[in-house]
């Protein structure tokens, strides 16, 4: 089966998925996840990415980014993504295919959408049991956004400016705004490589000649057999 081609935009926001071979465990300890961090602080300013949000799960990987030049976002996932695992390989002396295919990225519209998939992406600690409540998990940007933690890796979602005119408004309010989405799938209208409302999904395959809505099941109906057996 031929691979879906990306959806790749100038100043597009994107959810990037990376996961280990089989579902394999990426991340043993904290000297794992420090190291991707390092590499993480390293590709994506250097290729003009911005992250806004991010979970590191110990054998999956989540990123919200902007990618100021599309053609970008490929090369610096590819770096980051070898570099990582060949300092895995080196510590732990793993032999063989390391990351599970290429990583996924999905297209999000820079509307609630995007903070949305943010929320999903920092609940995944909870949904997975590791913790209770995000701000007890240290490896993702939830304590940046809900308390206000300093974080270099992280440039603030554009979309979290408008919860409040204080900090501690919007603080208060990103984390209620998160608890809300407990429980909740990945924003709706997830359709082919995108993730937003369904004019926006309609806009992508209008602009780019591309069908992005899902399709019909089955096959199509015989409109003249039809017809015909209703004379």
């Amino acid at each position: 089966m031929p691979r879906q081609a990306r959806w790749l935009m100038d100043g597009g926001c994107y959810h990037i998925l990376t996961r280990g071979n089989n579902r394999m465990t990426v991340f043993h300890d904290d000297v794992d996840l420090q190291r991707y961090g390092q590499l993480l602080a390293t590709y994506l300013p250097e290729n003009h990415l911005r992250l806004y949000h991010y979970c590191l799960m110990s054998n999956h990987v989540h990123l919200v980014v902007e990618a100021g030049r599309a053609a970008q976002l490929t090369k610096a996932m590819h770096g980051l993504n070898l570099s990582y695992a060949l300092a895995y390989r080196k510590r732990h002396g793993h032999v063989g295919h390391f990351w599970q295919d290429r990583f996924k990225s999905l297209l999000i519209s820079r509307d609630n959408y995007l903070l949305q998939c943010g929320a999903y992406v920092e609940l995944n600690p909870v949904r997975a049991k590791m913790v209770k409540a995000p701000e007890a998990y240290a490896w993702s940007s939830y304590r940046v956004y809900g308390f206000g933690a300093p974080n270099p890796l992280v440039t603030l979602n554009p979309l979290y400016e408008q919860l409040g005119t204080t900090s501690s408004v919007r603080q208060a309010r990103y984390r209620h705004f998160v608890l809300e989405h407990l429980g909740a799938p990945l924003p709706a209208w997830t359709a082919r490589g995108a993730i937003g409302s369904p004019a926006f999904l309609k806009q992508l395959a209008d602009q780019y000649d591309r069908p992005l809505l899902p399709q019909p099941r089955g096959r199509p109906r015989k409109v003249m057999a039809s017809a015909a057996s209703e004379k």
